[in-house]
């Protein structure tokens, strides 16, 4: 059978971004410990897990302040090509858009993942031009501690409202959809990431859905 290729489509916590003291910080988990490693080595051999994740992106939004390259769904078609062919895109995207300065609702959010996913549906870079199978993994609920509290002001509450309006997005498109809520919680450092322990856990969890879908 011909390697199968997964695309790890994220932000920080797709990156690996270690959870942070202060502002400056830019610390990063090893290859092996960050959630798209842990899930390439469950995976075992004859599977590629691509990493692609960008600290700040959004779904659809350009960050007036962090860099317009923020905006997910701007670069996906490149990154697409990039990679092709794609048998799975894993998508964990949303988090970002919880910062106060975007003020949008969890339902602006799930649509803004619906945009994300036709682009998908119709990019055609599985293998032989075919569509790639999509797997949504809602992110887990946030917390407004540390110094990213005042960035994320009002996104605690929200947070906890993706599930739901992802898992209706990921059936219209038909996606696999998996709550990553449900396997992990945020670091009490700063709200956001997510520890060492963490990403082993959504890793193996990424894994075993995987295994289920009959790639």
């Amino acid at each position: 059978m011909p390697e199968r290729v997964v695309l790890a489509y994220g932000d920080s916590n797709t990156h690996g971004t270690v959870p942070m003291a202060t502002l400056e910080d830019q610390g990063r988990f090893g290859p092996a410990e960050r959630w798209p490693g842990v899930c390439a080595a469950a995976l075992g051999p004859g599977w590629r897990v691509v990493e692609e994740g960008l600290p700040g992106r959004t779904t659809v939004h350009p960050d007036p302040i962090e860099g317009v390259y923020k905006n997910g769904l701007a670069v996906l078609p490149a990154i697409l090509e990039s990679h092709r062919p794609i048998d799975l895109v894993v998508l964990m995207l949303g988090t970002n858009d919880l910062k106060q300065r975007f003020s949008v609702t969890p339902l602006d959010i799930s649509q803004s993942v619906s945009l994300l996913l036709h682009t998908l549906r119709h990019s055609y870079c599985g293998q032989d031009a075919s569509q790639p199978r999509m797997l949504v993994v809602a992110p887990m609920p946030i917390e407004e501690v540390g110094c990213l509290a005042e960035m994320f002001l009002g996104g605690a509450a929200k947070s906890r409202g993706l599930a739901a309006e992802y898992a209706r997005v990921a059936a219209r498109h038909g996606a696999e959809f998996l709550d990553a809520g449900e396997v992990i919680s945020v670091s009490p450092v700063d709200g956001i990431h997510f520890d060492a322990a963490a990403h082993a856990a959504l890793g193996r969890a990424i894994a075993a859905k995987i295994a289920t879908m009959n790639i």
